[in-house]
């Protein structure tokens, strides 16, 4: 997801997607580990993913990023 896209998602869709993709890593680590794993990059990049929308949460959070929507 591109970071353009991740700025028009607000607090609730962000904290969802978030969540979406920690169990997706979950899934990806136990295919790897039962060699069912096909394309070992989707890891790396659900884990950039992640990271970015940690970043824009935290940037929310400490007020340097504008967000829509209602805050809790």
């Amino acid at each position: 997801m591109k970071t353009v896209q991740l700025n028009e998602l607000n607090k609730l869709e962000l904290e969802s997607k978030l969540s979406e993709n920690l169990e997706a890593l979950q899934n990806l680590r136990f295919q790897q580990a039962l060699q069912q794993l096909e394309d070992g990059t989707m890891i790396s990049k659900t884990k950039r993913e992640i990271a970015q929308i940690k970043t824009v949460l935290n940037e929310i959070k400490l007020e340097i990023r504008k967000h829509k929507g209602i805050e809790k």
